[in-house]
């Protein structure tokens, strides 16, 4: 695809995000929180995401897709997707949202167990889950923000409410705008974050209906460029095995704006993504992302350190686990 040396994004955003974002409880994060008490945490973090995304590039996405998955459900950011189900209670990460596609829990684990050895009972896993996915952003698309910190782990989690807060592959854009507004976040940072399908992959069954059964006349969805479908059905039989497609075939693995730009051209590969090229509430905006690389990325950064401040336990509320798949 050709694109503008104007819209290429430079290799490093540091954005200094020193401002706090206040919980429901009043209590703030704040960005070097762990300064004098394990001042060692988020280097730690940034080794870990290094090594995995060196051997799997892929876990990027990954890491990035666990904070939202973590943010938007329950109190928001409290680490509560990386807990395990018990007898009975079936907990969110064997959700069929997250299970099997949701990957880089063996990230977390690692980077965890290194911080309880310097640090112990000091550094909570929701806070973990938040520097990985900046170090993610920063390794897949030299996008680097500051992490207000200060989060606690949640006792909770519940299968059931992953599907109930978490946007569904087939939503519309305006359905999309009612998800995201429920959170508190704007139509913009809805459209910004987006952007993250710039990497990773999909398995076919979440879009297939695309491809198959869009409606009985046609039965291909008519806003699926004709070209990108046909590639699309030598990835996907109408029937068998359910196989992974790259979210984004231009750079699949570089966080960057070619995203928006494959939209334009309809080849969004869920109805999630070219909706939003396709609603009037939506155009303008993706238009903008795709002529304007580095604008994105800024607001990226600031979107996600939005999202890691919805609706947080902190101060006393819940508690710092010492390890993130159990209470303690």
């Amino acid at each position: 695809m050709k694109s503008s040396s104007s819209t290429m994004i430079s290799p490093i955003f540091f954005l200094l995000l020193c401002f706090a974002y206040a919980s429901a409880s009043g209590a703030y994060l704040r960005v070097g929180y762990y300064q004098k008490t394990c001042p060692e945490a988020e280097t730690i973090v940034r080794k870990a995401v290094k090594k995995a995304v060196a051997s799997n590039p892929g876990i990027a996405a990954g890491l990035i897709r666990m904070l939202f998955h973590d943010c938007f459900v329950r109190y928001g950011c409290d680490a509560s997707v990386l807990l395990k189900s018990t007898p009975g209670n079936d907990a969110e990460r064997d959700s069929p949202v997250n299970n099997p596609s949701l990957r880089g829990f063996e990230v977390i684990d690692e980077a965890k167990a290194q911080i309880e050895a310097v640090c112990p009972g000091t550094v909570s896993c929701a806070d973990v889950i938040a520097f990985a996915a900046r170090d993610s952003a920063y390794k897949a698309g030299g996008i680097y923000y500051a992490v207000p910190a200060g989060r606690r782990d949640g006792r909770v989690s519940i299968k059931n409410e992953v599907i109930q807060n978490l946007p569904s592959p087939n939503l519309t854009a305006s359905a999309l705008v009612k998800n995201f507004a429920r959170k508190g976040m704007s139509v913009d940072e809805m459209v910004t974050l987006s952007g993250a399908h710039s990497i990773g992959v999909s398995h076919c069954s979440s879009f297939s209906g695309r491809l198959y059964s869009f409606n009985a006349t046609p039965p291909q969805d008519p806003s699926l460029d004709p070209s990108y479908a046909a590639f699309l059905k030598t990835k996907c039989p109408r029937a068998g095995a359910d196989p992974t497609v790259a979210l984004d075939i231009a750079t699949p693995t570089r966080l960057d704006n070619k995203y928006y730009k494959e939209l334009k051209y309809n080849r969004g590969l869920l109805t999630s993504d070219q909706t939003l090229m396709n609603s009037a509430l939506t155009t303008g905006m993706v238009v903008n992302n795709a002529r304007h690389g580095a604008l994105w990325a800024k607001k990226f950064a600031k979107a996600m350190v939005h999202m890691g401040s919805l609706d947080l336990l902190t101060g006393t509320q819940g508690e710092v686990r010492r390890h993130c798949s159990i209470v303690n």
